[in-house]
């Protein structure tokens, strides 16, 4: 993995106006642009999204560390994710707003994560209403 401050990718429930926002990321960013992922394709879970390499695009937020907050929020979100559903890897994503190429790090499915079916269209607000079934987790 590489030692260079990189930006983050979300595209679940760490999302703004998603559950785990606030809970993980407020105070921790200093900003926050829509984003896309080529080359992937979202989806379900247990409650959260998976993101795994495929012909298709993932939309998500582009979310940049507030000064001095770095560290802190690169660990809490790898304690979030990596024990067991994701890996975390430097990927290129497109900002909406400009179509610039940015690197980011994305949290994508580990082998034998949970996968559900995928999510049409890639955007995990935009899914079809599904009840809660697990954790509240994800990228």
């Amino acid at each position: 993995m590489t030692s260079e401050e990189l930006s983050f990718f979300v595209y679940g429930t760490l999302r703004p106006g998603a559950y785990n926002h606030d809970r993980f990321l407020l105070g921790r960013t200093a900003a926050e642009e829509d984003a896309v992922l080529p080359g992937a394709l979202l989806h379900d879970g247990p409650g959260y999204p998976f993101v795994v390499p495929g012909d298709g695009r993932v939309t998500g937020t582009l979310l940049t560390a507030a000064p001095g907050a770095y560290g802190e929020l690169l660990g809490v979100l790898d304690r979030l994710e990596l024990p067991a559903d994701y890996e975390r890897t430097a990927r290129e994503v497109l900002r909406v707003r400009d179509g610039a190429a940015v690197r980011a790090w994305v949290y994508l499915a580990a082998p034998g994560a949970p996968l559900g079916p995928p999510i049409p269209g890639g955007d995990w607000f935009r899914r079809r209403p599904r009840p809660a079934r697990g954790g509240p987790r994800t990228p």
